[in-house]
């Protein structure tokens, strides 16, 4: 059954108090505004909506009597970011010409004239500024603490999408290993085994360095999709763990390159922090046993799609699924793992509605800070559904 009972659960939790937050805006917010300014559009709306939960001014960093323009100034260019998201707007040139002749919009931000509005030098400092700070990670964590962090949730679903960046791929000069010593060890001999990343990081190393061991320069990836079709990109991957009902939790950027089942541990671990789950749900990417002992040892029941590495395996498991198909029978676990598709639809909502595709800076740090802007809007545009 599709709208499981722990679904249920983290329903009627969570949609009592985002209803009021939703009357609220609907009743007093959106009328009031609409008296001061004019009408807003669903655009509008729901930038108000962002901004209201987000509360990003209260997380800016203090610049102290640092020489430029004030500090208020640096949260109305916040808001603009956010707004950029929104608008799924290209550039921050693009962003700026909006500001100029778009009087609500430049209201809302937080700018009464034109002449108010920084150039795109101050803009380009501004976001500098974010970026060193992870403002956007550090607003999307307080909001999903404040609105999710005391409820039950039925499903964690965990994939990546790819970041097409702007900028040339790092060549990493591949040092070659000395060769290896055949036959058995002499007495007394002890041959050092390499041990991979996902390994270090079930060793008990801290969530700080897991998250710092991972890389995160420009490359080159590669993915495989469903019908067996390679594509490749430069850039980066963003590793997402999503709620039911499409609400992201947690991000990770990594270098393209990267497997995503190195990001599994890190994401758990980051999403234990803000929110308790019952299941895990992964495609065959994260099928490691290392992964699924991880999984369990946070008392969550791991569903990963088996990744057959064999030809036979991969017969035996067609034919398997054609036969129950014909007896029209369905694993729970099967059923369960259709959720996953929660995550996806969140990758495609960020690419399609709130900049995913418009990368336009350059670093893991920056392009990091433009995503999450992205996904706060993301995030509470979900919640506010949510509430209606």
């Amino acid at each position: 059954m599709k709208n499981n009972v722990l679904r249920g659960v983290f329903m009627n939790q969570t949609r009592q108090e985002l209803s009021s937050i939703w009357n609220h805006f609907q009743s007093n917010l959106f009328p009031w505004l609409s008296e001061e300014i004019g009408e807003l559009t669903s655009k509008q709306q729901l930038l108000v909506e962002v901004l209201e939960l987000a509360q990003i001014e209260h997380h800016l960093p203090y610049r102290g009597k640092l020489p430029g323009r004030p500090q208020e100034d640096r949260a109305s260019i916040a808001r603009a970011f956010v707004a950029k998201a929104i608008y799924n707007m290209p550039t921050t040139e693009y962003l700026l010409d909006r500001l100029d002749s778009d009087k609500r919009l430049r209201r809302i931000c937080g700018w009464e004239k034109r002449s108010d509005v920084p150039s795109s030098a101050t803009f380009s400092r501004a976001f500098a500024e974010f970026s060193n700070s992870k403002l956007a990670e550090i607003v999307h964590a307080e909001i999903i603490d404040r609105q999710m962090g005391e409820q039950l949730i039925g499903h964690i679903s965990r994939d990546s999408t790819a970041i097409i960046a702007r900028e040339k791929p790092v060549v990493t000069e591949v040092k070659p290993e000395p060769p290896k010593k055949r036959g058995r060890p002499k007495k007394g001999e002890v041959r050092e085994k390499k041990m991979t990343r996902i390994e270090k990081q079930s060793s008990g190393i801290s969530l700080k360095e897991m998250v710092e061991e991972l890389p995160t320069e420009c490359k080159v990836g590669t993915k495989r999709n469903s019908k067996g079709h390679q594509s490749s990109w430069t850039g980066y991957k963003l590793h997402i763990d999503s709620a039911d009902n499409g609400i992201p939790i947690t991000c990770l950027i990594s270098s393209a390159s990267m497997h995503d089942s190195q990001a599994a541990i890190p994401l758990a671990e980051m999403s234990k922090l803000r929110v308790d789950n019952c299941y895990d749900l992964m495609d065959a990417a994260y099928d490691s046993p290392l992964i699924k002992k991880h999984s369990e040892s946070l008392g969550h029941v791991p569903i990963i799609d088996e990744n057959p590495r064999t030809k036979e395996r991969k017969a035996e498991i067609k034919l398997e699924l054609k036969s129950r198909r014909k007896a029209g029978h369905k694993y729970a676990e099967q059923i369960r793992y259709n959720e996953r598709s929660t995550v996806e639809r969140v990758n495609g909502r960020l690419k399609d509605e709130f900049g995913g595709r418009m990368v336009r800076v350059r670093g893991a740090a920056k392009v990091m800070t433009h995503l999450m802007f992205g996904i706060m809007a993301l995030t509470v545009d979900q919640l506010m559904r949510y509430a209606e």
